[in-house]
């Protein structure tokens, strides 16, 4: 009896992912991923970026990140620079929205100003890197539309259709690992004209509190202009002590003093 239950079961479980739709299965990914993350409530991290030119010449950059984690709606995060001279003191403020375009503002040390940065410029580089500005974006389901791919071993691929018309990406295709919490392995962009334009690559993963994985190293490649930006990450802390005066204006002119 207890063989033919567990039978059942199977098979209705086979059959509920068979009966799913492309997009209906790439959505279910995408929450699965969204609720494996949830909790951390607030993070800091220190970072070393790493600049490649199309020449292999490279440059380096150290910043410090705080997270604040939202429920309601997307993500606090403010990233301030601490080295070298020519971009200390420079920090950027972002807030990540579930629907709408996300409020990103930027404080510039040099005319010790905040600059709002505006919708229209979102796919502009960050600082010179080979990230966006809206890479910079908490992962949030209702930024996009969904439709799985393929399944590859324990790697669930889907593709995601922002949801901004003022988005820098027709598609990305996502790389899930199913077995490690949903966690990202790899991200393609697609610029506006649907051609390859980044690869983000994750690696060096470690799991926090016994649920977080968070990765070593990103590694964004630009398939058309072969630059190159690293990001290394180091000294992770949860859970301390952050709330919405931390992310404001005024805490962004403070980060960058």
């Amino acid at each position: 009896m207890r063989k033919s239950i567990l039978a059942v079961i199977a098979i209705a479980t086979i059959q509920f992912v068979t009966a799913q739709t492309p997009e209906e299965r790439g959505l279910q990914i995408a929450k699965a991923a969204e609720e494996a993350d949830l909790g951390f409530k607030s993070s800091s991290v220190e970072l070393k970026m790493i600049l490649k030119n199309k020449n292999g010449q490279t440059s380096e950059r150290t910043m410090t990140t705080r997270t604040l984690e939202l429920t309601e709606d997307g993500d606090k995060s403010l990233i301030a620079f601490n080295s070298p001279k020519d971009v200390k003191g420079t920090a950027t403020l972002t807030f990540t929205h579930k629907v709408g375009s996300d409020d990103q503002w930027l404080y510039l040390p040099s005319i010790k100003r905040v600059k709002r940065i505006s919708s229209n410029n979102k796919s502009g580089p960050f600082v010179g890197s080979e990230f966006a500005y809206e890479d910079l974006s908490s992962q949030e389901v209702e930024k996009y539309t969904y439709k799985f791919l393929e399944e590859k071993g324990n790697l669930l691929i889907v593709e995601q259709d922002p949801v901004d018309p003022k988005s820098g990406y027709t598609r990305r295709v996502v790389t899930y690992n199913q077995d490690k919490g949903y966690r990202i392995e790899k991200v393609e962009f697609y610029d506006r004209k649907n051609a390859l334009l980044k690869t983000l690559t994750y690696s060096d993963y470690k799991l926090y509190k016994d649920k977080f994985w968070r990765a070593g190293t990103f590694n964004m490649v630009n398939h058309q202009s072969n630059k190159e930006t690293l990001l290394k990450f180091s000294d992770y802390n949860f859970g301390i002590d952050l709330s919405d005066e931390d992310f404001s204006q005024v805490a962004l002119q403070r980060a960058g003093n």
